[in-house]
């Protein structure tokens, strides 16, 4: 089936941009069938497929024509493997990304490795509909793979989570990354227990960031960047969030590394009231890392990374050390990373404070990014450091 982009659609895929939205279709088509994407003159542009996502609603697999079959996804996931190499051969670290959507040629999937079973994240329904082929493809390029589970990221009657193939892994499933153990659980809903995009950050506090310091982690979900400081050689952690499984979790975090959780604080409550409760006890933070999601809502407020982190940053600084460091962490897809320091940069200006930006990071190699697709690399994460005056 071919379908004709507008001017403007035709425009970006001839600049390799893989990602279809609704605007660039010269008229509104649904189709679960591969595709040929073609110009106002009917000239070829690409192969994919429409499926709509939380990103757009399709996407190009291939400038040049080809036909896509189990050949086709073994192909990609050959290449995928091939680029992970230096990932293979790190004794400390067993679970990475295997396979990055877009980045690896094939948006819409995304495939992790934890230890030596992995997860299939799909993104929409009509590459789902190929998901025998793609598995078969998985298998023949990954025969070591003990066995696999999915998540559905698309609005769907299936089950979020479910078994795929071969052996059930252990609960909790123990994983490494920069030698430090994490607990995780496959077969939980959408979330494993820890966020892969994280580890080179992680592998700082790893290596004695903040050793001998004190560490405040907002939005801790199982307390990854804790455990990360606490084996790096931190003095105290304080992790703090809002769901209260992330009491239980990250205490299990802790444990399986040797270490006693009651050393440690644990904090089940809303971010902001928080920071009025640290304020108030008069607690100061060597280092403090705000990483929160996107979008989140309580009883009482909304909170937006687009429009409230400027507010995180503010509230950090009133129980920041006057030489602490502060760890701004996004994953919004739709803040550019100057936007992003802008941001808090404004905030830090209008506290008045000394800073320097020490450090910043991207997107890992494992989470590859398609150099035509800027926006794939959603990762932003900045250290500022203060200074005292």
């Amino acid at each position: 089936m071919k379908i004709k982009l507008t001017k403007q659609g035709s425009a970006k895929l001839r600049k390799k941009n893989p990602l279809i939205q609704r605007e660039d279709l010269q008229q509104a088509i649904e189709t679960k069938e591969w595709v040929t994407f073609i110009d106002q003159a009917n000239h070829f542009l690409g192969v994919g497929y429409l499926g709509e996502q939380n990103k757009g609603i399709g996407w190009v697999v291939s400038f040049e024509e080809t036909v896509i079959d189990q050949a086709f996804f073994a192909q990609r996931f050959a290449k995928a493997k091939g680029k992970r190499i230096a990932y293979y051969q790190d004794d400390l670290t067993d679970a990475f990304r295997l396979f990055n959507g877009e980045g690896d040629q094939l948006g819409g999937l995304t495939v992790d490795l934890y230890g030596e079973y992995v997860v299939f994240s799909w993104y929409n329904a009509t590459l789902y509909q190929h998901k025998k082929a793609i598995v078969a493809a998985f298998r023949q390029i990954f025969p070591e793979i003990k066995g696999a589970y999915e998540k559905i990221r698309f609005t769907s009657e299936l089950p979020e989570s479910a078994w795929v193939y071969g052996k059930t892994a252990p609960e909790p499933l123990l994983v490494k990354e920069n030698g430090v153990t994490y607990a995780t659980y496959l077969n939980e809903g959408l979330m494993t227990g820890i966020f892969l995009d994280q580890k080179e950050v992680r592998g700082q506090l790893v290596d004695g960031l903040a050793a001998g310091k004190t560490v405040l982690n907002m939005f801790s979900y199982t307390g990854a960047f804790s455990v990360a400081a606490a084996v790096g050689g931190a003095a105290q952690t304080t992790s703090v969030d809002l769901a209260k499984r992330s009491l239980e979790k990250t205490r299990e975090q802790f444990a399986v590394n040797g270490i006693d959780p009651d050393t440690q604080r644990i904090h089940v409550m809303d971010v902001f009231n928080y920071f009025n409760y640290a304020s108030k006890k008069d607690l100061r933070f060597d280092v403090i890392v705000l990483d929160p999601p996107s979008f989140a809502r309580n009883k009482k407020k909304v909170f937006s990374v687009a429009k409230n982190y400027g507010d995180l940053v503010t509230d950090s600084l009133a129980i920041l050390a006057p030489d602490g460091l502060l760890i701004a962490s996004t994953n919004a897809a739709n803040l550019s990373p100057r936007k992003f320091q802008e941001m808090i940069e404004a905030s830090l200006e209008k506290a008045h404070v000394a800073y320097e930006c020490i450090q910043s990071y991207r997107l890992p190699a494992d989470f590859a990014v398609d150099k035509h697709f800027s926006e794939g690399n959603y990762l932003k994460v900045f250290f500022y450091q203060m200074k005292k005056e």
